[in-house]
């Protein structure tokens, strides 16, 4: 410690030593920031993402989901499953005040929503009471705003998907009072989605089917018998609704694989499923991609302050090559001239890595505190949500990745001392005291 303090004789010596404890510090706490918030990030967005959509998202095939009831019951009893919810989803145009953008519908009973604590808890405005017989819908505040409406509004939704005529299909357009207004937490579902209950979306987008009922007759009807053709036969059948497909949720998210065979065995009728890992691949993969490009590129500054820590030494052992000589003659062996170098050189990087892990965690546990204080110091928006997709900065320290960064830190530094030290060991103390 004694060759680190500054004095006069050997102050530079001491400066770069200071500035390369300075680099260690700077790069461990950059690294752990950095990989926090991008941890934060990956885990919020997944957290959003399967807060709405399931594990899996199942389709029916060869016939229409129209036991999705029983389907849900039977998918709820396999291990591992913590909700099944069916709803119906199509795709249509919302008009407000004066502005008109393309949404999301997705119908939902309120006993679907209940299994949801990420929608269930969403409204800022209005509730869920009665929503199954409301007439209502419901939007994301992103939404409203753009469509200037609040509660009590109404908004227009129209589809193309409407009743066939003889000339055509024609759009199916109707007017809903907004009854909640959501805050969902990420700016592509606030933007997006509306949700109406799910029996107001199966007659808007008519996904039923009117069948007789059992025991009735077919009816033929002559065109000529204009009594019958006045008649009401309504009571001689019955609506059959149906639902668009069915999501999933399970305990762990990565048992998908392992879940996948025993729920299709239990819905009891052919579906195709769909994992969240097939449906967002590319997404966090790219994710994945750039967490580690960004370890490797912010891990150079580390192994510049190392060679810094090599330099420093080079330096200290040139300046120091009386002193080894001296205690080369009382009997001092190479090893333990090594030891003294290794030790001080490594005691750069362990106060470095320390520093940069207080500093690191500090800024890492208060990242979004430090973004919105920021934000309001300089007048700029960091980390806009309509880019970043979120509303906050999120962080989230990983201590597996915490111990790899300051293990990276300390075995850098440990190994910059090795070449410096070696050299001072091969110092001839004759040599060094006859030009020393």
């Amino acid at each position: 410690m004694r060759y680190l303090r500054s004095r006069r004789r050997d102050a530079f010596v001491s400066v770069i030593a200071a500035l390369t404890l300075a680099g260690i510090a700077i790069g461990v706490a950059t690294l752990i920031v950095v990989m926090s918030v991008m941890g934060g990030f990956r885990a919020q967005l997944l957290e959003k993402i399967l807060g709405l959509n399931g594990h899996f998202t199942a389709f029916p095939v060869e016939s229409r989901l129209t036991d999705y009831d029983e389907v849900v019951s039977r998918i709820e009893t396999v291990d591992g499953v913590t909700a099944a919810i069916a709803y119906v989803e199509g795709q249509a145009l919302a008009s407000g005040v004066g502005t008109s953008t393309g949404v999301s519908v997705r119908g939902m009973d309120f006993a679907s929503i209940s299994k949801l604590p990420a929608l269930l808890d969403a409204p800022v405005l209005g509730g869920w009471d009665e929503w199954d017989g409301s007439g209502g819908v419901a939007l994301g505040h992103r939404l409203a705003r753009n469509l200037g409406v609040s509660i009590g509004d109404r908004i227009t939704i129209i589809t193309p998907e409407g009743a066939v005529t003889p000339f055509g299909r024609t759009p199916q357009m109707r007017s809903f009072p907004v009854s909640v207004i959501l805050d969902l937490g990420m700016v592509e579902f606030d933007s997006l989605f509306v949700f109406m209950p799910l029996q107001a979306a199966q007659d808007y987008f008519r996904l039923y089917d009117d069948v007789l009922r059992p025991g009735t007759a077919p009816i033929e009807l002559d065109p000529l018998d204009f009594d019958a053709l006045d008649k009401d036969f309504s009571d001689d059948y019955e609506r059959l609704y149906q639902a668009s497909s069915i999501e999933v949720f399970l305990d762990d998210p990565d048992a998908t694989e392992t879940l996948r065979r025993p729920i299709a065995e239990a819905a009891g009728r052919p579906l195709v499923f769909y994992s969240w890992q097939q449906r967002n691949q590319t997404f966090f993969e790219a994710l994945q991609v750039e967490r580690v490009v960004m370890f490797a590129i912010l891990s150079m500054i580390i192994l510049v302050a190392a060679f810094n820590i090599i330099s420093s030494l080079v330096m200290l052992v040139k300046d120091k090559g009386t002193d080894i000589a001296v205690l080369r003659t009382m009997g001092a062996t190479r090893a333990s001239i090594m030891r003294i170098f290794c030790v001080t050189g490594a005691s750069i990087g362990f106060l470095g890595t320390a520093v940069g892990l207080a500093l690191g965690l500090v800024i890492a546990a208060n990242a979004e505190a430090l973004r919105a204080w920021v934000s309001d110091v300089v007048g700029v928006a960091l980390f806009p949500p309509d880019v970043f997709f979120l509303s906050e900065l999120p962080s989230r320290i990983d201590p597996f990745e915490v111990f790899f960064v300051l293990a990276l830190s300390l075995g850098l530094s440990f190994l910059a001392t090795l070449y410096p030290a070696w050299r001072a060991a091969q110092y001839d103390p004759v040599e060094a005291l006859r030009y020393g």
